[in-house]
């Protein structure tokens, strides 16, 4: 694929964002063959667009970290994106139904690093040696393709569906818990429709920062000072309508909530 190629399926993917709209899949008929190594190249290209736009990187967010879905995916590792200033959303605040398509939300541990992380062969022991702070959020992805339907390279090149983030305000040392055993639960309406504990995320939720550490060190990329870091889902995910009231509580990290409005 040419430099141009890249940049206009970036230009696609982002005015589907913009315009709130379903778009097909990219490799249903712009790039049937696209690979994983040229997604991310696409996404680079989206996150530049968006760079160029004045928007800024809150940090990397991971997907697809339950072992589970990557045996359904058939893939041997998860995936990343990232998460944007402007898609951040009080605790407690409002999500605006009409700026997404069809989003729907899942509980997750974020970490707040301390330090550079630099990989390869980064483990979880080091991440952990490395996090300042660990803090619960509610992740609303969106993908924008039509019927959440998609291919791994489809997913990727549309930044890892990310969308929207609610952190809590309680932020802990990670030192404090043992955080494959952090037990979450999302309630909407007063309803459980999901609950999880931190081992759903690759068996611990440093695991998945090595991990992203380590993908990142092949493009001579590094998990960055500051970064604050999804880490992946807890929970399934669960579609958002008008009108919900969702809740995400978390085993000595507190509650982050969220109204869904029109």
């Amino acid at each position: 694929m040419s430099d141009q190629e890249y940049k206009d399926i970036a230009n696609y993917l982002v005015a589907a964002e913009v315009e709130k709209r379903e778009v097909v899949k990219v490799t249903a008929n712009i790039k049937p063959d696209l690979s994983v190594e040229e997604a991310y190249l696409v996404q680079e290209e989206l996150v530049n667009l968006k760079l160029d736009e004045g928007r800024r990187i809150v940090g990397p967010k991971m997907g697809l970290t339950s072992h589970a879905k990557m045996k359904q995916m058939g893939i041997a590792e998860p995936i990343y994106g990232y998460v944007f200033d402007y898609m951040l959303i009080e605790n407690g605040g409002q999500v605006p139904l009409h700026e997404l398509i069809h989003p729907k939300v899942e509980a997750e541990i974020a970490f707040v690093i301390g330090e550079d992380i630099e990989g390869p062969a980064v483990t979880g022991a080091q991440v952990l040696a490395k996090t300042k702070y660990v803090l619960p959020a509610l992740e609303i992805i969106d993908s924008r393709y039509e019927n959440f339907n998609f291919t791994l390279p489809d997913v990727i090149a549309d930044n890892a569906s990310t969308s929207r983030v609610v952190f809590g305000t309680t932020l802990k040392s990670p030192q404090q818990f043992e955080l494959d055993l952090v037990g979450a639960t999302l309630t909407i309406n007063g309803e459980i429709k999901e609950l999880g504990a931190g081992a759903a995320v690759l068996g611990h939720p440093a695991h998945s920062v090595a991990m992203l550490a380590n993908m990142l060190a092949r493009k001579g990329e590094k998990v960055k000072k500051g970064d604050v870091i999804l880490t992946g889902g807890i929970t399934s995910a669960v579609m958002l309508k008008y009108g919900d009231v969702v809740s995400g509580k978390f085993d000595g990290l507190g509650e982050v909530t969220f109204t869904v409005t029109d």
